[in-house]
């Protein structure tokens, strides 16, 4: 796609007789189009996002003490360490519980490894969360639903689906939406307590199912009207200004706690893993490497195998005469043979 040349750079161009200060401004817009970023209208990151940047490039090393690690750590950067451990896709139980704090209001473990038991604690101890997303999360059943709404009384957005398992589980988890009307006899609408008659989903307007089926769009539009499913800006039904960003598709929940750090943090096991497009002359392929690692581990255990392989067939045949009548036969013929010799 062809950039646009910014208004500033309009009239210039790399003629040598330009003025110096003209020839870098030129540079630097060129410099901009190979990295990325533009010198002209970006601020340099804070000291906090760099820290946050070298620390999540180690996370997997860390993570075994994390959890002592992340207590001295404020609400917001345990939530910068936990999208960056998303998009490391490092993110399990283990992690999440480590970093959860009791002041989250959202929660963005899309893709990860989080089960219904790591979900659980979660909400428990997050007990002000109003959006969560668990999209494309197979690991998590409508139990973990169920213990979310349980726990997070004010949640007001749920994003789900983008896999089988996880459209299975939203599926599933409809009837938790429901309003519960088995108990409520003799009573008028205006004097139901709303605890009284949800299963803990009350609070529930904004669902983000972006493949949600007919028949489950159905049966929420008409039993669980409260909920706006997939809600869009354009729509005319309601204000634009109601729909909170968390309950459009395209905005990560986790987005605004990563935004001033290098995305070189996460993308940097990616990237070693592509060729490179200028490869050096003595660099070898990653996979001559591992052939090479193998010959050399085989050449240096091929003794020890001869050994173990005589050492076997001595134990094979030292168990064969033992069993065997014919080899003790044989053992007390070659005796018998070697005394008449003797005498």
């Amino acid at each position: 796609m062809e950039e646009k040349l910014p208004r500033s750079l309009k009239n210039l161009d790399l003629n040598t007789n330009r003025e110096p200060k003209d020839k870098i401004l030129v540079s630097a817009y060129l410099s901009s189009l190979l990295t990325g970023i533009s010198p002209l209208n970006s601020k340099p990151p804070s000291l906090v996002s760099l820290c946050l940047g070298v620390i999540g490039k180690h996370l997997d090393e860390m993570i075994p003490c994390l959890a002592d690690i992340a207590a001295i750590f404020p609400a917001d950067i345990k939530m910068s360490l936990a999208a960056i451990a998303r998009r490391r896709k490092l993110l399990d139980d283990d992690v999440i519980i480590s970093l959860a704090d009791s002041s989250w209001e959202i929660l963005d473990v899309s893709g990860s490894d989080l089960t219904n038991s790591g979900l659980a604690k979660v909400a428990e101890m997050c007990k002000s969360l109003r959006a969560v997303d668990i999209s494309r999360c197979n690991k998590i059943t409508s139990l973990g639903v169920s213990e979310l709404l349980q726990h997070c009384r004010s949640l007001e957005t749920l994003r789900c689906g983008g896999c089988p398992s996880s459209e299975s589980t939203i599926r599933r988890s409809l009837g938790l939406f429901k309003p519960n009307l088995s108990n409520v006899e003799g009573e008028t609408w205006e004097e139901l307590d709303t605890s009284e008659i949800g299963h803990g989903g009350q609070s529930l307007r904004w669902l983000v199912w972006p493949r949600i089926d007919k028949d489950s769009l159905e049966m929420l539009s008409s039993e669980c009207p409260r909920i706006v499913v997939n809600p869009k800006p354009s729509l005319v039904s309601y204000r634009t200004d109601e729909v909170p960003q968390e309950a459009l598709p395209d905005v990560a929940l986790d987005g605004p706690f990563v935004k001033d750090i290098d995305p070189k943090t996460w993308v940097v096991t990616e990237v070693e893993q592509k060729p490179s497009s200028f490869p050096l002359s003595n660099e070898l392929p990653i996979a001559e490497k591992f052939r090479l690692a193998y010959a050399e581990r085989d050449a240096r255990l091929a003794p020890k195998r001869a050994k173990n392989a005589r050492q076997h067939q001595r134990r094979a045949e030292r168990d064969w005469m033992m069993s065997s009548d014919k080899a003790k036969a044989m053992v007390l013929a070659s005796k018998a043979s070697r005394s008449l010799h003797k005498s």
